[in-house]
C-alpha cells in the first residue's frame, strides 16, 4: 500500500456503509484502501468477502489510525459516543462525515469536542432499503439518489472538496441544506413516512377477530405502504429521540389532517372527500414529474 492510496475507514459496515465499501472499491479499486470496524467476526468475515472493505475488525485503532475520511454510519444515538471513542487514534486533518438521518443533535455535541485540525461535514444520504446489514449492501445503492451535506459545519471549502470528490464516485445527486432545515424536511420525507408505515401494521395486529380474514386480503397496496415498517428498530428509535420536535410537530399535523377526513365521512362531505384525494393526486405526481428530471430521491 502507497502512500497516495485514499485511506477510508467505515464505522458500521451494514447496509449503507457497506454499499459505499462496495461502490468505492468497484470504482477505485487498488487506489482505495477500506478498513471497517465491524461487532463480531462474522460480520468482519462477511464484509471482507463480499469487498466492501479491505480490513475488518472490532479494534477501534486498528481500523482508524490512518485514515483521511471516517465515514460513520451507526445508529444516531451511537455516533457522537463512538466519535468520543475514536478521536485519541485520530491523525490530524482526518475528515468525519456521517450517514446519520438527523443532523443537528450530532453537530451540537461534535463542535464541542472536535479538535481545530479533525474536521466534520455532516452528510445524508436519502437513500436506503428495508433491509439491513452488510449482507443487502448493493454497489449502486447510492445512484440517483439525493446526498445532502449539510451547510457551515466549520470545514474549510477545500476539506469538503477533498471529500465531496470521493463521494461522488456514489454518482448521488448532491445538494446542500442548511442543518436546522434538513431536520425539519427529513421529518416530512422521511421520518413521518415511516412512523405512519409502522402505524399501519400496528393498525392491522390490533384488528382483533378480524386479523385472520384481513390478512387474506393483503396486496400490493398494504405491501407499498408498509413496505419501510421493516426497517431496523434501532435506527428509528434512535431517529425519533433525536428529531423528537420536527417529528412530534409533523405527526401533529397528520393527526389535523386525519381529523379534517375524520370530519368529511361522518358528514358524508363526498366532494370534500373527492377534494383531497385530487389535490394529494395532483401534487404527487407534479412533485414526482419535477424530482424525475434531477434525481430519484427514495
Amino acid at each position: 500500500m502507497n502512500d497516495e492510496k485514499i485511506k477510508l475507514a467505515i464505522i458500521g459496515v451494514g447496509l449503507i456503509g457497506g454499499s459505499l465499501g462496495l461502490c468505492l472499491k468497484d470504482k477505485l479499486g487498488d487506489k482505495i484502501y477500506i478498513t471497517g470496524l465491524c461487532r463480531t467476526q462474522k460480520s468482519m468475515n462477511l464484509a471482507m468477502e463480499l469487498g466492501a472493505v479491505d480490513y475488518a475488525s472490532a479494534d477501534i485503532e486498528s481500523v482508524v489510525k490512518d485514515a483521511d475520511i471516517i465515514f460513520l454510519s451507526p445508529p444516531v444515538l451511537q455516533i457522537v459516543p463512538m466519535v468520543k471513542k475514536i478521536l485519541p487514534f485520530l491523525k490530524a486533518g482526518c475528515i468525519l462525515t456521517d450517514a446519520g438521518s438527523t443532523k443537528k443533535f450530532i453537530f451540537d455535541q461534535l463542535k464541542e469536542i472536535l479538535p481545530e485540525n479533525i474536521y466534520y461535514i455532516a452528510g445524508h444520504p436519502m437513500t436506503g432499503r428495508e433491509l439491513s446489514g452488510v449482507s443487502a449492501a448493493k454497489k449502486d445503492l447510492f445512484k440517483n439518489k439525493a446526498y445532502v451535506i449539510i451547510e457551515n459545519t466549520n470545514a474549510p471549502i477545500e476539506i469538503q472538496e477533498k471529500l465531496i470528490n470521493v463521494l461522488k464516485l456514489t454518482e448521488a445527486n448532491f445538494t446542500t441544506l442548511d442543518i436546522e432545515k434538513h431536520d425539519r424536511c427529513a421529518s416530512i420525507i422521511s421520518h413521518v413516512p415511516h412512523v405512519t408505515a409502522a402505524a399501519l401494521v400496528t393498525l392491522l395486529n390490533r384488528a382483533g377477530d378480524d386479523l385472520d380474514s384481513c390478512i387474506k386480503l393483503i396486496g400490493g397496496g398494504f405491501k407499498d405502504t408498509t413496505r419501510i415498517a421493516s426497517s431496523n428498530a434501532d435506527m428509528w428509535a434512535d431517529i425519533c429521540m433525536t428529531n423528537g420536535e420536527a417529528i412530534a410537530n409533523n405527526l401533529r399535523d397528520m393527526k389535523n389532517i386525519f381529523d379534517e377526513v375524520i370530519n368529511a365521512i361522518e358528514n358524508g362531505d363526498r366532494q370534500k372527500i373527492h377534494d383531497y384525494f385530487t389535490a394529494s393526486k395532483l401534487r404527487r405526481d407534479s412533485i414526482l414529474e419535477s424530482v424525475e428530471k434531477k434525481f430519484d430521491p427514495n
